[in-house]
């Protein structure tokens, strides 16, 4: 079999998980990272050798700079050299908390996983992807509250508003290598992190009509975006946004 080498992080559940698999059935092998929850990302590994890929679980803090550098060690030595980075590992704040009242804690630690680890990983294999003459993707997986003001949970937000940014600016960098970096700003999706409130959108999605679309989104939604950059079907597209969001960035009277 050809070996076309993918790592995702954040690849245990939820988003990162639908991501892996779908890569997988597209002929991907996958280095899985995940952070805590070593199960899942067991049941990933089981799911995509199922897809007849090779599946490698790296546990790695994608914050800490050790473990970036051993996340991308391992998934050479292991697999090969990574020609797809998908940056999907993010977290919520543990309190929703009002913008007046959050914490530096929470702010530091949202910055540092949600934006200065996928960074310095883009850095990492950036470089490796040019030493080996490797024309690469890179795709970050980002969210409407990118540019969608929630009060309550600023620090997720600006995270997520830096991570955009970081795409325009490894876009610019990198296209002269031959390596096209993208994001994909998902809408509401159906994951651990929104079952807390999903009462709330619950309610904005079928009675406020929030969304043109009247679902919830899946992780194959999403999924399916990255399959498609991963398919090579945009070539002469690099720095673009593609939103999965069901039209919630339409702006509508």
């Amino acid at each position: 079999m050809s070996s076309k080498v993918a790592l995702v992080t954040g690849a245990s559940r939820g988003i990162g998980r639908a991501i892996a698999l779908g890569l997988a059935e597209s002929g991907w092998d996958v280095a899985i990272n995940y952070s805590r929850n070593a199960y899942a990302a067991e049941e990933v590994r089981r799911e995509v050798e199922a897809h007849g890929r090779r599946g490698l679980i790296v546990q790695a803090d994608i914050s800490n700079t050790d473990d970036r550098k051993r996340l991308v060690d391992q998934t050479t030595a292991s697999l090969g050299a990574v020609e797809l980075l998908v940056n999907n590992a993010g977290v919520a704040p543990d309190v929703r908390a009002d913008l007046l009242d959050a914490s530096e804690e929470s702010f530091d630690r949202l910055i540092n996983i949600n934006l200065k680890g996928p960074y310095f990983l883009t850095q990492l294999v950036a470089r490796a992807m040019i030493a080996s003459s490797t024309r690469g993707k890179i795709v970050n997986i980002t969210s409407v509250s990118a540019y969608a003001a929630s009060t309550n949970r600023g620090d997720y937000c600006v995270s997520k508003a830096g991570l955009a940014m970081m795409t325009q600016l490894y876009a610019a960098r990198l296209a002269e290598h031959g390596i096209n970096v993208y994001e994909i700003r998902p809408g509401i999706i159906e994951t651990d992190m929104t079952g807390p409130v999903k009462e709330k959108y619950d309610k904005l999605i079928f009675e406020q009509d929030l969304t043109p679309i009247r679902r919830w989104g899946k992780g194959e939604d999403v999924a399916a975006a990255v399959n498609a950059i991963a398919s090579n079907l945009l070539p002469f597209s690099t720095g673009e946004v593609i939103n999965v969001d069901g039209g919630f960035h339409l702006r509508r009277l």
